[in-house]
């Protein structure tokens, strides 16, 4: 046990680089050379060895390992949230205290994606006179997820370029990137739909609201003056309206097919997300009650529940969620069909189609339910086909190959 304890502290002890036994030859060299020989140039070449070395020594006080800095991240809002699609501008500011002449200083930086996946941004910075500096850089699209910044490495040379000193300086910091979305501005088909369920105008009641108070929200341009909740808006300042409850519409749920195998590709679950975050957006600037089927590594379920609360549980949700599930899109029905009320509106969002297709449909309308078919199609698909498959079995689809078309299909210019 003795041995082997020796042995590993033999093995933790640093090993010198060969520039440091070259240094240390050369200035014994010219330490012998003085004492052997003497005479002005053995003087002279000690003396310029001295003077090198102790530069050279004085590199490990350089400062570096204590060096200081603040990160700002330029087009970041207060809610440190982007949008899928968006880079992200980082300046770094340094202060290197000490007195040891820099020539330069590379600084590395890292970014890290929750799903394992890393960004290193490399620079090389010259510092001022007073040892100060600042690093400007810009990543690239981010893709949706959650991310965090790791330790930032500083490094620099003497003026030579011998030795290395480096450092590492801690500035945490995370933030988040919501799923890409696109503005809705209307939804004709589903209206229609909802119309020919309630046997009125589903448009109208979709805005009509009645004389009980819900609580209090944001004044939003073009709000009559008897909405406004004078109490509140004297307590925090800023104006406020009041909230009133809506009648109540038959109840509305997206289902995202989660299944790793129906996707042939990243983008492609990640247009079928946006569609899904999209959709509740439109639904919740419209005061529609939506829920949400997400079945994959994880169970998610949300009950169809109007107002910015449950757009921000989805919006959470959206930010993490991966194709990462193993049951079909027919299991996953399945197993939810005890709670969807019969008259309900179901979206499916899924790239898969055809006759895999039609038999959940079927078994969708024969427990009274209203399915939509929002398929994530690509260029070669023949997507008139599919689309008239599905209106003859009294089915609405939409085929959507990219998110800037959901806004014209849904507007009823397509589909």
């Amino acid at each position: 046990m003795m041995r082997e304890s020796i042995v590993q502290k033999l093995t933790e002890i640093p090993r010198l680089s060969k520039q440091f036994w070259a240094v240390l030859i050369s200035f014994v060299g010219s330490l012998g050379f003085l004492l052997f020989q003497g005479g002005k140039l053995a003087l002279m070449l000690f003396v310029i060895m001295l003077v090198l070395s102790i530069y050279l020594l004085l590199g490990q006080w350089s400062g570096i390992k204590r060096t200081q800095g603040v990160r700002n991240l330029q087009n970041m809002e207060h809610s440190n949230m982007l949008e899928a699609g968006s880079t992200l501008g980082v300046s770094i500011q340094l202060q290197i205290p000490g007195f040891w002449p820099m020539p330069y200083i590379f600084v590395k930086d890292r970014l890290f994606h929750k799903n394992g996946s890393e960004l290193v941004f490399e620079a090389t910075m010259v510092p001022d006179w007073r040892r100060r500096g600042e690093l400007e850089y810009r990543t690239p699209s981010l893709r949706r997820g959650f991310y965090s910044f790791g330790s930032t490495e500083c490094v620099t040379e003497d003026i030579f370029g011998l030795f290395e000193h480096g450092g590492m300086l801690n500035l945490p910091h995370s933030f988040v990137v919501l799923p890409q979305t696109v503005p809705i501005r209307e939804w004709h088909q589903f209206h229609q739909m909802m119309k020919g369920t309630n046997h009125h105008s589903t448009t109208t009641r979709a805005v009509r609201e009645t004389t009980q108070i819900n609580g209090v929200r944001e004044y939003m341009y073009g709000d009559r003056l008897s909405r406004i909740h004078w109490n509140a808006t004297a307590k925090t300042g800023t104006w406020k309206s009041k909230e009133f409850e809506r009648e109540s519409l038959p109840k509305s749920y997206l289902v995202l097919d989660r299944q790793r195998k129906t996707y042939k590709d990243t983008e492609q679950f990640e247009l079928a997300v946006s569609i899904a975050a999209s959709l509740f957006q439109y639904g919740s600037g419209r005061g529609l009650a939506l829920g949400l089927v997400s079945t994959g590594s994880d169970d998610v379920y949300y009950e169809p529940r109007p107002g910015r609360n449950q757009l921000k549980a989805v919006q959470q949700h959206f930010i993490h969620v991966e194709a990462d599930g193993t049951y079909s899109l027919k299991q996953v029905l399945r197993e939810k069909a005890q709670t969807l009320v019969p008259g309900s509106f179901v979206a499916l969002i899924t790239p898969i189609h055809g006759d895999a297709l039609l038999p959940i449909f079927s078994w969708l309308k024969q427990l009274q339910l209203n399915p939509c078919h929002l398929w994530i199609c690509s260029e070669q698909d023949d997507k008139d086909k599919w689309l008239r498959q599905l209106h003859s079995l009294g089915v609405v689809g939409y085929a959507v190959g990219s998110l800037q078309e959901l806004p014209v299909v849904l507007g009823g210019r397509n589909g």
